[in-house]
């Protein structure tokens, strides 16, 4: 199935340890990824986060960390991803690790 002409389909998706959501969406051609985002209304599907995390998070397409979510324009079958903060800088725990070893 074809999205409408002047629209796009595209894909966000948002994952915690224990579950993940895929959001289908079919946008406006020209919609940004910050603005697709804000579309899938992720905060009603992982209330237990507030809010913010969504809208200040960083994104990515396809696994590729995004420079100018803001300005980068959706195409067709892209998939935007929402990624979580990092709770703790991945060499304080390499170096916590490594000396409880």
């Amino acid at each position: 199935m074809a999205a409408e002409e002047g629209r796009v389909r595209v894909e966000v998706a948002f994952a915690l340890p224990d579950r993940q959501e895929v959001v289908m969406l079919e946008v406006p051609v020209g919609t940004t990824a910050r603005q697709a985002v804000d579309r899938a209304g992720l905060p009603a599907r992982f209330s237990e986060l507030p809010a913010e995390t969504f809208a200040s998070a960083d994104l990515g397409l396809f696994g590729k960390l995004l420079r100018d979510p803001e300005g980068q324009r959706l195409r067709d079958g892209d998939r935007v991803e929402v990624y979580r903060p990092l709770l703790i800088d991945p060499k304080a725990a390499r170096a916590r690790r490594a000396g409880q070893g």
